[in-house]
């Protein structure tokens, strides 16, 4: 089965190869996301171009790499045997029937890419301000304006307040004492890779219970506009 799985990712590849890809920008080249529009949906390639279908929607926009986020790479590493991945983008969205499409996209910022698996459909995520995971062992961390849900494998879960603290370069932390334990959530912006389920996201996690360290990965719920 990993086989057929690895023959079709192979198979894809140059097909997002062939799409365009764009040089790094200078610090000094940053353009503002404030004011974009950000979406979920299913990213698939037709013809050398790789296409953007929001959630829910039938519209289809042609993808173009304006903020340098590397999405043509990371959605060859993705791709189910449909020759699809999951995405979570900020960008300008322009309605157009020009090459084939409903418009055209011009992406500045990636949250997040994975196998489609049911992401569209994920209740929680519009009630988030920030989800964080890791492995080994597992854990989930969902934090909203109502205060964090901790869960980890063997361990009852728990929700607790929570005080958020803003600290240089766009990192912050999440920091709470309850029911005799003191957690903080250290996150950062740098790429990050879940070994488990090869999903990219946007944000590197560390979670540290009682002084216990575990590492992850996260990204921002839909409350938050970053």
């Amino acid at each position: 089965m990993l086989a057929v799985r690895s023959i079709a990712l192979f198979a894809l590849l140059p097909l997002f190869a062939g799409c365009q890809f764009l040089p790094v920008h200078s610090d000094g080249d940053k353009v503002s996301t404030a004011g974009m529009v950000r979406m979920q949906g299913t990213l698939s390639g037709e013809g050398g171009k790789l296409f953007f279908e929001p959630c829910n929607e039938q519209r289809r926009y042609a993808i173009t790499d304006k903020g340098n986020t590397g999405i043509l790479q990371e959605a060859a590493s993705v791709v189910d045997k449909r020759g699809q991945a999951f995405a979570d983008v900020r960008g300008n969205f322009v309605a157009s029937r020009a090459q084939g499409s409903d418009g055209q996209a011009d992406v500045f910022q990636l949250y997040r890419i994975e196998r489609p698996n049911g992401a569209c459909e994920d209740p929680n995520f519009k009630r988030l301000t920030i989800h964080a995971s890791g492995n080994g062992p597992k854990w989930n961390l969902n934090a909203s304006g109502k205060g964090l849900v901790l869960e980890r494998e063997g361990l009852e879960p728990f929700a607790v307040p929570y005080v958020e603290e803003q600290m240089p370069e766009g990192r912050f932390n999440l920091i709470t004492d309850a029911n005799d334990q003191h957690v903080e959530l250290y996150v950062a912006p740098q790429r990050c890779v879940d070994p488990v389920n090869g999903s990219v996201q946007h944000l590197t996690a560390e979670l540290r219970v009682n002084g216990q360290v575990q590492r992850g990965c996260a990204y921002f719920g839909g409350l938050r506009n970053d």
